[in-house]
């Protein structure tokens, strides 16, 4: 990895580019969140692309041909999360493997102290805490077509690399000021023991249940929701929403209406 400040200048050339038509034209098309943004945020996020595509590889799995189409659909939705914010682009992330369906992994669960079940699961993607993001990318087209579902497996696989920047997946990210951490682990921690207390209830909840999970499929299903149910979170759980609303410094609430 190069220094930090030949690294940077390197970024401010590519961002400098022309952005190529074609890519704008997979965005307009694949990428309807992006058609919300005002002209400003637009431009960053072309620059923030720019910058990802050069960075990071993609590879084709299960058969999958990689083409311009595939690398700019996910790198769009990725970038949307570092919109407005002093972060590095997925600093841990090396390379994004993409099947071009739902794929078949190997799953651990511990059921209790000492027994472990091993066994195989169909998966929509996953996130590594270092080195990479596996998409399936039939699921990737869908989560970024309907915009209100409160579904995107880029955004939620994009939300785990962003968690683990310090090294853990724990449902906390790094803050911008360290001031913020009590409040985000009061918030999020009292919503996800709420779904967690629904769940194994039976009771019908705003969140994907799949975040009762453990803290890190919580933030990742919160962010989904965040940027595709934005009224419907602010409304129901205003708080959990004004603690997203501050770390991704950005209100899909407003623009979504």
């Amino acid at each position: 990895m190069p220094p930090n400040w030949l690294r940077e200048r390197k970024r401010e050339r590519i961002r400098q580019r022309e952005f190529p038509a074609a890519w704008r034209e997979i965005i307009e098309r694949n990428v309807p969140f992006a058609r919300h943004l005002s002209p400003a945020d637009r431009g960053e996020l072309e620059r923030d692309v720019q910058v990802f595509l050069s960075e990071k590889h993609f590879e084709g799995a299960g058969g999958l041909k990689i083409t311009d189409e595939i690398k700019v659909t996910i790198a769009a939705q990725a970038c949307v999360l570092l919109l407005h914010r002093k972060t590095d682009n997925y600093p841990g992330l090396y390379s994004i493997i993409v099947y071009p369906h739902a794929y078949i992994a190997r799953h651990t669960v511990q059921d209790m102290p000492g027994i472990i079940t091993e066994g195989m699961q169909p998966r929509l993607g996953e996130s590594w805490t270092r080195g990479a993001v596996v998409l399936s990318w039939d699921d990737v087209r869908s989560g970024a077509a309907d915009i209100h579902d409160g579904h995107n497996v880029v955004f939620h696989e994009f939300a785990h690399q962003l968690d683990s920047q310090d090294g853990k997946m724990d449902g906390a990210p790094i803050l911008s000021n360290h001031s913020m951490y009590a409040t985000w682990a009061r918030v999020l921690g009292t919503e996800y023991e709420r779904l967690q207390h629904d769940t194994a209830l039976g009771r019908q909840t705003l969140l994907d249940q799949y975040g009762a999970t453990n803290p890190a499929e919580f933030f990742a299903v919160a962010t989904e929701f965040f940027f595709e149910k934005p009224q419907q979170l602010r409304e129901k759980l205003p708080q959990l929403y004004e603690e997203l609303r501050r770390y991704y410094k950005q209100d899909p609430a407003r623009i979504l209406m």
